[in-house]
């Protein structure tokens, strides 16, 4: 029951952040913004995050995760509403810079509640059970926002996408169930630091995929809006591509828990990453929508499989006490991608085209899917 809480948390948190990202970067559009822009306002999304991700772990390690959750949703609520009322271009900064913090906030906090239920030997399936509520949180959001902006303008897409997050808040604060306690103490001054953690061989590599992975997904979140928008493809159909991923991702992990009691955890990275690689590097000789469709769902096969199997290696190799510090290192990695990368392929976009951008991502997303097979 613990499991399924956590995983409703996560789909109304989910639907409210993807939503408010595609709807964010379509109005931005709508208002004539370049691509560099949607690459800033999708970099706002991850910069305060990048920077107090571990400190919002060591918090959670420290008092529990009730209190974060509540306030995390209560934020990302308040944020995706600010656009509905302040319908303007300059709204959508100080929006996407505290969305993505709250959002900062659940995946910590989540993640550490997800990590702590069971025993290690059940670590991978929950983990890819947490992760089938992004999926359906993935899939639903883009449909929600891309719907609702055709059928009802972007300032009712804003307000519909906040309820999801603040009937979480709402449920957690009524129902409070037993979250994992923190240890109540401070961090003793020489209880060592990230530093310290980096040591440990298995913790770099996870991080390092997690990073390329992450690369992968910012992409996909960057460009499908911007490259649907340029080939002409209405709000609505975005939303269906992007739904595709997400029900990509959604089958996939379904899947997940019955192969990681059979499969090495390296081995479904390799693959996915190979996966990916391979979707990316076809995906701009595609301008009709059904071979789109079929290549962001082989992205979501791709890139969905990987994340429950780097969970479930991260949390493994934390330390007794700071499994909240080392989720909130894999966020600052995924923060540092949100935050950097969208601006890469906004200013290399604006200059080469979208085209080149994916195929060095492509690129990418292959030599690290032979590293990882290497393990």
């Amino acid at each position: 029951m613990k499991l399924a809480f956590v995983v409703l948390l996560t789909v109304l948190t989910h639907v409210g952040f993807v939503g408010s990202r595609v709807t964010l970067a379509l109005f931005a559009l709508d208002r004539g913004a370049s691509p560099l822009t949607i690459g800033v306002l999708m970099s706002l999304y991850a910069v305060l995050g990048m920077l107090l991700a571990v400190a919002t772990g060591r918090l959670i390690d420290r008092i529990g995760a009730f209190r974060p959750l509540v306030a995390g949703g209560a934020l990302l609520a308040a944020a995706i509403l600010l656009p509905c009322a302040w319908p303007a271009l300059p709204a959508l900064y100080p929006a996407a810079l505290f969305a993505g913090t709250a959002f900062m906030v659940q995946h910590v906090g989540l993640s550490h509640v997800a990590g702590s239920i069971g025993t290690p030997a059940e670590r991978a399936a929950n983990f890819s059970w947490f992760s089938v509520s992004f999926a359906i949180g993935g899939f639903f959001g883009p449909l929600i926002a891309g719907f609702a902006i055709d059928g009802l303008g972007h300032r009712a897409a804003f307000f519909l996408l906040a309820l999801f997050p603040a009937a979480g808040a709402l449920l957690l604060a009524w129902k409070r169930p037993p979250l994992p306690a923190g240890h109540g103490t401070p961090r003793a001054p020489g209880a060592g630091g990230v530093a310290d953690l980096l040591r440990q061989a298995q913790l770099r590599a996870a991080l390092a995929f997690s990073g390329v992975l992450a690369m992968g997904w910012d992409l996909f979140s960057f460009v499908v809006p911007v490259y649907g928008s340029q080939i002409g493809l209405p709000a609505s159909t975005i939303g269906i591509l992007m739904g595709s991923f997400a029900a990509a991702t959604f089958s996939v992990r379904v899947l997940m828990p019955a192969l990681a009691r059979r499969v090495r955890e390296w081995t479904v990275v390799a693959g996915a990453l190979l996966v990916a690689g391979l979707a990316y590097t076809l995906l701009p000789l595609a301008v009709r929508v059904p071979p789109l469709m079929a290549l962001c769902f082989m992205l979501g096969i791709g890139l969905g499989s990987a994340q429950p199997m780097i969970m479930a290696v991260l949390f493994s190799a934390s330390p007794a006490g700071r499994q909240g510090e080392v989720v909130g290192m894999r966020s600052t990695v995924l923060g540092m991608s949100t935050t950097f990368m969208p601006l890469a392929y906004g200013a290399a976009g604006s200059a080469l085209g979208i085209g080149p951008v994916i195929w060095i991502m492509a690129a990418v997303l292959l030599a690290a899917g032979w590293q990882a097979g290497r393990r």
